[in-house]
């Protein structure tokens, strides 16, 4: 099914910002956005630098701590008013049927599911993209107790009475990836005969040729789960040398999405927060069309020389 919309902006990625993009772009044209929005409310503009933000000591002061592990409850309440925005936009555009697919942090993610559900939405499914490595970011106590106003032996009284109990920030080891569908026009094959969308591809296979699930790992962890949920994992390579993005996700994951909701080479995949630029890679790797674009211009540079040199593994 030729699709002549949005001609000018197929396979090209525009260093702009998403709210002022996504009205461009034409209603009932869109097949798939699969993104991986930012969190971070106060860090939505370009007041900040990528290399300070990508220097991992800044993970170990508490002071250069990211707005991401800052538990303030009006983070959640502005991602929600910002991502409404977002959401509705994204409806607009999506073809009857087509998937939104977002990348989350657990505690965030009701806030954005809620997003798109009150935009028109149908929420569909929660996939979980399931990993081993990550950093514990928990707080011992010993830096305020040791601050505290009160005698030397007191304090390491307390020490001994709180050792191992740290600030309740569990090593996370998922993201959650809201599915929210378009509603169809009309039975579902109806629609896929029209628009070529809203069914998903049960051709697609994981770990040793199962049944697609909403559970995915890009990375070896036992014979049981490799067996249900493994996809083919990502090599060093993939990511790029010049590849600073702190939160670069696979390529075989997006892969793995795209070819499980997008019917056929005409279909075009949307990625408004491109980051590093994964999804596009993804999507040029299996000859879809795609449109991209972000505010930060040091992750346009990414992903234009991630396309350019096609690294396409």
């Amino acid at each position: 099914m030729s699709n002549l919309k949005n001609e000018q902006y197929i396979n090209r990625i525009y260093h702009t910002d998403a709210l002022e993009f996504l009205p461009k772009l034409e209603d009932d044209s869109i097949d798939l956005i699969l993104t991986d929005p930012p969190y971070f409310l106060d860090k939505l503009d370009e007041k900040w630098s990528p290399e300070k933000v990508s220097n991992k000591k800044n993970l170990y002061t508490v002071k250069s701590l990211p707005a991401g592990m800052k538990f303030d409850k009006e983070q959640g309440k502005n991602l929600y008013k910002w991502f409404l925005k977002v959401s509705q936009e994204a409806f607009r555009i999506l073809k009857p049927g087509g998937f939104f697919l977002s990348f989350s942090s657990p505690r965030l993610y009701h806030r954005m599911a809620t997003a798109m559900d009150d935009s028109g939405f149908l929420i569909k499914d929660c996939f979980l993209w399931i990993y081993t490595q990550n950093q514990a970011k928990a707080m011992s106590l010993d830096h305020f107790i040791q601050k505290a106003p009160i005698p030397q032996q007191q304090r390491e009284k307390i020490k001994k009475k709180f050792q191992n109990w740290k600030t309740p920030q569990i090593k996370s080891c998922f993201e959650p990836i809201a599915v929210a569908q378009k509603p169809t026009e009309g039975t579902f094959l109806s629609n896929m005969l029209k628009y070529e969308v809203g069914l998903v591809n049960t051709s697609l296979k994981t770990g040793e040729n199962m049944f697609p699930s909403n559970i995915l790992t890009t990375e070896s962890i036992n014979a049981i789960m490799d067996r249900y949920f493994l996809v083919p994992k990502p090599t060093k390579k993939e990511k790029g040398f010049s590849n600073n993005h702190l939160t670069v996700k696979p390529l075989s994951l997006c892969e793995q999405l795209i070819k499980l909701l997008t019917f056929s080479k005409e279909a075009v995949v949307l990625d408004p927060f491109v980051g590093s630029g994964t999804t596009v890679v993804a999507a040029k790797h299996l000859k879809r069309k795609f449109i991209g674009c972000d505010i930060n211009q040091e992750y346009i540079k990414i992903t234009e020389a991630r396309l350019q040199k096609q690294e396409l593994f």
